[in-house]
């Protein structure tokens, strides 16, 4: 039997199926009822699933980060769908098929690939350029790079998103560097593929998606600095001098404040033309992702409505959708 994928529940469907159990909370009620919160993660999405009247000894066996047959019925609540879940029975890691957990890109990674190679090798400024050429010559780390997402769960968290993302942003910097004033093209278009070179080590990637104990300890600003400062070095021999200083802190200012804010976990306001450059276009194609992705992948095909997107504090409109016809 074709398995159910998230992407195809419905309202009313009862659903026996395998899922990934990315998250797990005991949560109380009004009437001090303890219930079972589980998100469930297929390649599709993901659905929330609540078992009522619980106790933390009954569902001991059922963890986070592994995989569970669910049973249970979807229903629709406040404009999303969830499940209502009966039993979750743990389900061994080397019986199901990766393959049906973990997204992938839909885009083609070895043009995105090819197509980041030929705007890095567009630099003109000798250093960024040597710079650029350390970064493409290590095939592990580009292999990493293109296959790495570039979240877990806001924007591109899939396979290759990481360098969809940044091709993405590539390409915007570099359509509109002629009409950015006296920003630097070269160090702009370096800065955007650094920015979130650290993920290649802050997330695993290689099953369904968590976090390296690198990446909870670190971060992946401060694994980007790391990487770059190696790098460096190894432009330096290259050049057979030693890389300039103002380039070095312009590209470490850009990483650490690409974030924009403070409240966003940047350490770092964005100080130069090329950092607040950086923050603006990754925020914007990290947004139209995130609302192009929200709208398609609704599965309340009669409002013109999302359901709360509580990360973006706001609905998002769909479209308006036919009148059903009335009934007699």
């Amino acid at each position: 039997m074709a398995r159910r994928f998230v992407n195809t529940l419905s309202d009313g469907d009862q659903v026996e199926e395998v899922f990934f159990l990315a998250d797990r909370q005991i949560r109380v009620n009004r009437n001090a009822s303890q219930y079972l919160v589980l998100e469930l993660r297929d390649r599709t999405g993901t659905i929330i699933a609540r078992m009522w009247n619980v106790a933390e000894e009954n569902v001991a066996h059922i963890r986070a980060g592994e995989y569970g047959l669910v049973r249970g019925k979807v229903q629709l609540f406040q404009g999303a769908l969830q499940m209502i879940a009966t039993t979750v029975t743990p389900v061994a890691a080397d019986s199901i098929d990766p393959a049906d957990f973990v997204r992938q890109s839909t885009r083609d990674l070895q043009a995105l690939e090819t197509r980041l190679r030929a705007l890095l090798q567009s630099l003109t400024d000798p250093a960024l350029r040597a710079l650029s050429d350390c970064f493409l010559t290590d095939q592990p780390l580009m292999t990493d790079f293109c296959t790495a997402p570039a979240g877990m769960k806001a924007h591109h968290a899939y396979v290759g998103g990481l360098l969809e993302h940044v091709v993405n942003m590539l390409e915007i910097a570099d359509r509109c560097a002629d009409l950015l004033g006296e920003v630097d093209r070269d160090l702009l278009l370096m800065g955007i593929f650094l920015h979130d070179l650290g993920k290649i080590r802050e997330l695993s990637y290689s099953g369904p998606y968590g976090y390296t104990d690198e990446g909870q300890l670190l971060g992946h600003l401060v694994i980007c600095l790391e990487i770059l400062t190696a790098k460096i070095a190894e432009a330096e021999r290259t050049l057979a001098g030693p890389f300039p200083l103002e380039t070095t802190l312009r590209l470490k200012h850009m990483v650490l404040s690409h974030h924009g804010t403070y409240e966003f976990g940047s350490p770092k306001l964005p100080m130069t033309p090329e950092a607040i450059a950086l923050h603006q276009i990754d925020n914007l194609d990290a947004k139209v992702h995130e609302f192009c992705r929200d709208i398609a992948e609704d599965p309340n095909g009669t409002s013109s409505f999302t359901p709360f997107n509580a990360r973006l504090d706001r609905k998002l409109f769909k479209g308006i959708r036919p009148t059903p016809p009335a009934t007699n």
